[in-house]
């Protein structure tokens, strides 16, 4: 069975204000304006198509013109949409968000969409999406229902299934639902909170034991947790390989998105046969390109994975 991937998420759009000169949170600020698409789910779905992974995408959208266009683009990286619900209302999320002179998220508000449809399509269409699929990425912070429901359905014919989180709402309530799980990547922040330690200021090898300990508890194949500028650390429980991966040099921009750029690079490595550590290597390379963007995501990705030196000598074996 040819890799075929089905992201179960949100879609948002975004409104960004960048600030020109250094940002006055009480004050007037100078800059521009743009208003792009977003949403987790969404994000990794366009990053995963760009890098050449057939991919689907379970969500809801709003029946709009707006609906439409983010209906079209995905289109246009050739992400299937079949399973994204039209919805006359609250089908999209939006998300406000202020960046700094430096490209660095200075405050945000963020307005979930109606989840129901989406509920609604797992409960209803879940066996036939997991059936096509070879592997599931889950947004884990939707409802308890989907991801329950989701991840009974991959059990039952054995797909692998990659969490991201959202808000860890609903993980940090049912960490259960990471039991089994074939890998789960977030930021040091929230893995403050998931394992409730100080994990932030541990020393890598401190890091790198949490992780594993973590990973062993719940059946976790696959933990990764990324540090900002200072890298991410791993740890896989099936073959007990633990690391650390630093950045590559960037020109900051805009890092939002950069977070999911990480996540679906690293997803797209597991999928087509790459150890976790060759894996985070490619995340760490389309998160740096994605920050180089003013957008949620890389729009020369393809052209860059495809004439990246390190790119290639990894698939290349």
């Amino acid at each position: 069975m040819k890799p075929f991937v089905s992201v179960i998420g949100t879609i948002f759009i975004d409104c960004k204000g960048f600030a020109a000169q250094a940002y006055q949170p009480d004050g007037r600020n100078l800059g521009s304006i743009q208003f792009v698409h977003g949403g987790v789910g969404r994000n990794v779905a366009e990053n995963l198509a760009n890098l050449e992974v057939p991919t689907g995408l379970v969500s809801s959208v709003d029946r709009t013109g707006l609906g439409d266009e983010v209906l079209a683009r995905l289109a246009r990286v050739n992400v299937e949409t079949k399973h994204v619900q039209a919805c006359e209302k609250a089908g999209m999320g939006m998300w406000l968000a202020i960046l700094n002179e430096n490209g660095d998220l200075a405050g945000s508000i963020s307005q979930m969409p109606n989840l129901g449809a989406l509920e609604a399509a797992v409960k209803q269409h879940g066996d036939a999406l997991v059936s096509e699929s070879t592997h599931i990425v889950l947004e884990i912070d939707l409802t308890e229902a989907i991801a329950r429901e989701t991840l009974t359905v991959a059990h039952r014919y054995n797909r692998p299934v990659y969490g991201i989180p959202g808000n860890l709402d609903i993980v940090q309530k049912h960490p259960d639902l990471l039991d089994g799980m074939e890998g789960f990547i977030c930021n040091n922040f929230e893995a403050d909170q998931l394992l409730g330690i100080d994990f932030t200021h541990l020393g890598r090898a401190d890091q790198q034991a949490a992780l594993a300990a973590f990973a062993e508890k719940h059946g976790l194949r696959q933990f990764v947790v990324t540090l900002g500028e200072n890298g991410s650390v791993f740890y896989d429980s099936h073959t007990k390989e633990a690391g650390y991966q630093p950045v590559f040099p960037v020109k900051m921009v805009d890092s939002s998105g950069a977070g999911d750029a990480f996540f679906s690079g690293t997803v797209m490595g597991l999928v087509r046969g790459l150890t976790l550590a060759e894996a985070v290597v490619c995340g760490t390379k389309v998160a740096a390109w994605t920050i180089e963007s003013p957008e949620n995501n890389c729009q020369t990705l393809r052209d860059n994975m495809q004439a990246d030196e390190i790119f290639q000598q990894l698939f290349v074996k």
